[in-house]
């Protein structure tokens, strides 16, 4: 009686069948649905999709491999979509079976840092605790080294983080993301991170036309849309501000439509004689966009609540 070896090794795999079977195509259909433009990106996350892929089709065939290096640097100015495709990635990963869970943790300095001795080191530990089998998204992580500060408890989350991501790799996925000029200087003083960073992707600034298809798509998901007059408006709006302090991109955009909103509602209630249809009620007009103090040579920051029941 021959003894039972166990099943014979792969010798040929389909990658477009293991491509459709792990569901990575529905991820990459979800990236392109929620983020318009962002075409380097979006082939970079295709990229290390393929090469993902190829990983695991090797580790089928037996050949020589160990597990890849995964961790992550997204820069970009505010607005560009990096938490969007952090959440993304980290569907991604667990559908090709990198992480267990799937999830996206997104921290910044105050939830790793400490105030006082002792304290650091269990709160960096409690952060990784909950990210562990997912993705670790640290925003603005440059702000974790600061030399100029010698009482600065940062370094002590920089080293715990460091050891983590090395010897935890198999189970955790750390994305560092901020500045590009910052990021750079961060790595340059922190060859850990450098060293354990395989892939960077960089997010490039919205153009006009994009911000303004974005800023439509925007209204759209809330019943919302821009008549003639105001979409002529908000593509003056979006060329000016551009240009003032602060801008960030698809963030900025959302923060002028919800203003725009605010003052639709107003106009509104204190224009209305009657009843109105749904038509004007879902119309945002030029008056609306107009109204911003960015037109008026300002920054469109007025105070007040972002939401009224009109909207």
């Amino acid at each position: 009686m021959s003894k039972d070896t166990g099943p014979a090794p792969v010798t040929h795999v389909d990658l477009t069948a293991s491509f459709e079977e792990s569901g990575v195509r529905d991820v990459l259909r979800e990236l392109d649905e929620a983020l318009i433009g962002l075409a380097p990106v979006k082939s970079r996350i295709r990229e290390t999709a393929a090469l993902l892929l190829v990983d695991k089709a090797r580790q089928q065939m037996g050949l020589a491999t160990g597990t890849p290096t995964l961790h992550m640097s997204f820069t970009g100015n505010p607005g560009t979509g990096k938490t969007t495709v952090a959440l993304k990635m980290a569907d991604l990963l667990h559908r090709l079976g990198y992480v267990r869970k799937g999830h996206l943790v997104t921290v910044t300095r105050d939830d790793l840092v400490g105030q006082y001795i002792g304290h650091t080191a269990p709160k960096t530990k409690e952060v990784l605790k909950k990210a562990m089998g997912g993705v670790l998204f640290l925003d603005e992580a440059y702000y974790l080294y600061r030399p100029e500060n010698e009482r600065d408890y940062g370094q002590e989350a920089i080293e715990i983080l460091l050891q983590v991501m090395e010897n935890n790799r198999d189970d955790l996925v750390v994305i560092l993301a901020g500045y590009p000029d910052r990021m750079d200087r961060f790595f340059a003083s922190n060859p850990g991170f450098r060293s354990r960073i395989a892939h960077h992707i960089e997010f490039p600034d919205y153009s006009d036309a994009e911000l303004l298809q974005i800023s439509e798509t925007m209204l759209a998901q809330q019943s919302y849309a821009l008549d003639p007059q105001a979409r002529a408006a908000m593509a003056e709006y979006i060329t000016t501000r551009r240009a003032q302090p602060h801008f960030a991109n698809a963030r900025s955009v959302r923060n002028a439509l919800d203003r725009a909103r605010l003052r639709q509602a107003n106009r509104l209630f204190n224009e209305a004689k009657g009843p109105i249809d749904a038509a004007t009620l879902s119309t945002i007009t030029e008056a609306d966009i107009r109204a911003s103090r960015v037109f008026r040579g300002g920054l469109d920051v007025e105070r007040g609540p972002q939401r009224t029941a009109a909207a």
